[in-house]
């Protein structure tokens, strides 16, 4: 008897579904404000580190508690202003979709003004690069991530930049395919990022299957 009457008092599939999806959307939500956010990978620039087309996580935790970027730290910024092209249109469907998705962190932001790239100097440091020596305050800095073939200047030579406090100045591991800080030195920071615009560090690769791990 007291089957029958839980299975009487179940609620039918055309409820139970939305109150499943709301609350797995509600769960994703709160991961996506406190914990991860994920983001895509729309170029080259961070090669081989990371891939075209690679999901991200973020981690939007450790931020609350006083993390700062570190030199060396990938991480994901919002566009400082002009470093992206503009977002092609989508439809109003596939708009509204990927809005509600990016909404609760289970598809990049809407709009997808961020760029990834890895810390080489912060706020009070003196970058420079010249022949194929990077240097910060005047120490040579170790790249062993380096695209294959680059090395640090790949033929653009600049500094010595004195990185303004509270910014940090960054580059891509492609670094002859990355218009990094170095392209952007006649912007009022003198290419460097607001460290207020840097969302948090990238914590791992989870799509796809065959690129998953930490980063």
């Amino acid at each position: 008897m007291a089957d029958t009457k839980q299975r009487k008092a179940r609620r039918p599939w055309w409820v139970e579904i939305p109150v499943m999806t709301a609350l797995g959307l509600a769960a994703a939500l709160v991961i996506k404000t406190c914990l991860f956010q994920v983001f895509s990978i729309p170029s080259g620039s961070m090669e081989n580190t990371l891939q075209v087309g690679d999901r991200v996580a973020v981690d939007k935790f450790t931020p609350l508690f006083g993390w700062e970027p570190k030199a060396g730290d990938k991480v994901v910024f919002h566009d400082p202003g002009g470093w992206l092209p503009p977002e092609p249109a989508k439809g109003a469907v596939a708009g509204a979709v990927g809005s509600t998705l990016s909404f609760v962190g289970l598809m990049p932001p809407a709009g997808d003004e961020y760029l990834v790239k890895r810390v080489i100097a912060t706020g009070g440091h003196t970058v420079a690069c010249h022949g194929t020596t990077l240097t910060v305050d005047g120490r040579k800095v170790s790249e062993p991530y380096l695209h294959p073939g680059d090395d640090s200047c790949s033929g653009l030579d600049f500094g010595p930049v004195a990185v303004p406090a509270g910014y940090v100045w960054v580059e891509g591991d492609h670094r002859s395919d990355s218009a990094d800080s170095r392209y952007h030195r006649d912007d009022p920071a003198g290419g460097a990022v607001p460290v207020a615009d840097v969302v948090g560090p990238v914590s791992a690769v989870i799509w796809p299957l065959n690129h998953i791990g930490t980063a």
